[in-house]
């Protein structure tokens, strides 16, 4: 399966929210709204050790049309969600089991709150794009969507950073998942056509332009991730166990020659997990140079080399991500990069392709990835995209 979303086809998304918000409420919307899902070219396993990552916002999102209410309630209809409808008040907000979904929007507001707790209810329709389970983020989409539309709606003093704060705070406190900052700074602050270098450490950043003749090539592998909250967190406190070998707060501390120095005693599945890091950081660096100096070659060689870091040392692809990485490497070579995203053990593998080379990428993927592996993928065409707060 193929999929590409023009910035007409965004349009047509936040057209359509404002008509369900009017079949919904009876009334017209007097805002609508959008946040972009997201990417990441490069860096993974770096967010949680105050390293570096190299997302771009994508033309995938959710868009929010919404309208003030005079009281404490907030009503969501929920369009991709059954559809269902969630009506809480602002000031008795609780987990809600059945529509987890709604859960997200409660943790956006139940943090948003704390730093501006005049806020009122709200109406919202929301709908989005964004493919769930993909690892394109769109939970990070939909809590920027929300604080996106509170902030218009009640001219609050927040900014791109502080939202994502407040999303992550969201995630990590309300929902329950122990996410980075990535996905909603770049859905914040994403800049058009560019990735963006963040620093995990201090959340300064960097954009560098993306090329007009690539694309933002992803394919799902649709693998069934198994057993994966068990291995991250293994996988993180391993990290941090070699942090505190070395006495410092974080991976991000060591340098690949005060790592090498210690191999002998550091136990080796240790030390390839941390040298997957240290030398992560410094391909995600390298990268954001040769995009800024358009150089393709090294580009290419720095996502070959993650994705044989994240295979060989930190031990998170699977033979199918393995594979479509070989597909894709054999029509590109050096004039595009292809490696896995994300948390790994299924999930989507990322490439720059050139925009004349995306037809013959995906006939490869689509001739030979069903007959070797048994399972059907799904490709999107993307382009990078503006932050909803940028």
């Amino acid at each position: 399966m193929n999929f590409s979303v023009s910035d007409s086809q965004d349009f047509k998304q936040q057209a359509l929210v404002q008509t369900l918000f009017e079949q919904q409420f009876q009334r017209s919307a007097a805002l609508v709204c959008h946040a972009p899902g997201r990417v990441n070219i490069i860096g993974d396993h770096t967010d949680y050790n105050d390293g570096f990552v190299l997302p771009a916002a994508i033309n995938y999102g959710t868009s929010i049309a919404a309208s003030k209410r005079e009281d404490r309630i907030v009503k969501v209809y929920a369009h991709d969600c059954g559809p269902q409808i969630n009506v809480f008040s602002l000031d008795d907000i609780t987990f809600d089991q059945k529509m987890m979904w709604s859960n997200y929007v409660k943790g956006t507001l139940q943090a948003l709150m704390k730093k501006h707790p005049e806020i009122k209810g709200a109406n919202l329709a929301v709908t989005g794009n964004v493919p769930q389970g993909a690892g394109l983020s769109s939970s990070a989409s939909f809590e920027i969507a929300i604080l996106k539309a509170f902030t218009q709606l009640y001219q609050l003093d927040l900014n791109g950073v502080n939202a994502a704060l407040i999303g992550q705070q969201a995630e990590n406190d309300f929902v329950g998942c122990n996410c980075g900052i990535m996905d909603q700074l770049i859905s914040a602050m994403g800049q058009q056509g560019h990735a963006m270098l963040l620093d995990c450490k201090d959340l300064s950043f960097e954009d560098a332009p993306i090329p007009d003749d690539l694309t933002l090539f992803i394919v799902n592998s649709n693998v069934k991730r198994g057993l994966v909250d068990s291995a991250y967190n293994l996988r993180r406190h391993q990290c941090e166990t070699v942090a505190k070998y070395f006495g410092v707060s974080a991976l991000r501390e060591v340098t690949m020659e005060q790592l090498t120095a210690a191999e002998e005693q550091i136990e080796p599945e240790l030390f390839k997990r941390a040298r997957h890091v240290v030398s992560e950081n410094a391909r995600a660096v390298a990268t954001l140079k040769a995009l800024k100096a358009n150089d393709m070659a090294t580009i290419s060689a720095e996502m070959k080399a993650s994705h044989i870091s994240l295979r060989d040392d930190f031990e998170v692809t699977t033979k199918e991500m393995d594979g479509l990485v070989d597909m894709i490497d054999s029509v590109l070579g050096e004039q595009g990069g292809v490696r896995m995203t994300g948390g790994g053990f299924g999930g989507c593998v990322v490439a720059l392709v050139p925009n004349d080379l995306v037809t013959k990428v995906t006939d490869i993927i689509n001739s030979k990835y069903e007959q070797e592996f048994g399972l059907s993928p799904s490709i999107y065409h993307c382009n990078a995209s503006q932050g909803a707060f940028r």
